[in-house]
């Protein structure tokens, strides 16, 4: 099973470039490029800002060919990538095919896009399908992901697109092309209130589960923190991709627990991430 972690919160201490070498010095076989810098969302205006990050200019795909060289210059190669969001913003869906192509640039094979939380199964699949040719012609499949909402009163996730695994499934089978697929974020399916857990997910989605988002929370709140650190319990969960022989990536998108490091000590919190994820792979392998 190869391992994989999100460049995001490393490169916001040390660049993306040297991110991704940290990500192969650490033993990780995959680094998954993270596109957020591709554009600047301002939640409270919600409108989006100007942006001078190499993804927002037009130079976007040398730069993505120059971090697919640093990852083959450290032998690690890129799996997927997540495009820019939210998705009910039309200015960043605007960017979706430039993330698309871009993940071709680095040697992504799967792109995850998010759907639109509030959208049915086939409201979003009319996204999906403006993307998909453009898709095919880079070579590179898109995933949808499993989203939430926050319900304020009772203080807990709520439904949203893809959240249980009957919805997952009608959004992917909505699309019906081997060019959609799905990623499973372990920590929104384990939230309370809003998903039916990920072990549970897994067994529905079957072959359509193709890429990972793993990290850990309080079975609560989105604390995307190092598995092991709260309170998932993984064995069910890794016992359901073994049954379902799942063969992607095993990728870790616990981005908020490199916040309490600084440039000069990120090294040791991404080799802390991949000791997590390997034990992960292990406990896959030995099942």
């Amino acid at each position: 099973m190869k391992t994989s972690t999100q460049t995001s919160s490393a490169a916001k201490l040390v660049g993306d470039e040297k991110a991704v070498e940290l990500i192969a010095k650490a033993g990780f076989d995959a680094w998954d490029f993270s596109m957020f810098d591709m554009c600047k969302y301002d939640w409270s205006k919600k409108i989006l800002l100007k942006n001078s990050h190499p993804l927002a200019g037009n130079d976007y795909l040398a730069f993505a060919r120059r971090l697919k060289q640093v990852g083959l210059d450290n032998g690690i190669v890129c799996n997927q990538s997540h495009a820019p969001f939210p998705t009910f913003c039309a200015e960043i869906r605007s960017y979706f095919k430039r993330a698309i192509e871009c993940t071709a640039e680095a040697g992504g094979e799967i792109c995850i896009i998010h759907p639109d939380n509030n959208k049915s199964a086939e409201e979003n699949a009319e996204m999906y399908f403006e993307l998909l040719p453009f898709a095919k012609d880079c070579g590179v499949k898109i995933a949808t992901e499993n989203m939430w909402n926050w319900d304020s009163e009772k203080n807990e996730s709520s439904f949203a697109a893809c959240a249980t695994g009957a919805d997952f499934v009608k959004h992917v089978d909505a699309v019906n092309d081997d060019f959609l697929v799905a990623c499973l974020d372990i920590g929104h399916a384990e939230m309370r209130g809003s998903g039916n857990g990920a072990a549970n997910m897994i067994y529905a989605l079957g072959p359509r589960l193709q890429a990972l988002h793993i990290h850990d929370n309080d079975k609560w709140h989105d604390s995307h923190q190092i598995p092991f650190s709260m309170s998932i319990d993984y064995e069910p969960i890794v016992k359901a991709l073994k049954d379902t022989n799942y063969s992607g990536y095993f990728t870790l998108e616990a981005d908020y627990y490199l916040d309490d490091f600084s440039s000069e000590n990120v090294f040791d919190g991404i080799k802390d991430l991949y000791a997590s994820v390997r034990k992960l792979a292990d406990m896959f392998e030995e099942m």
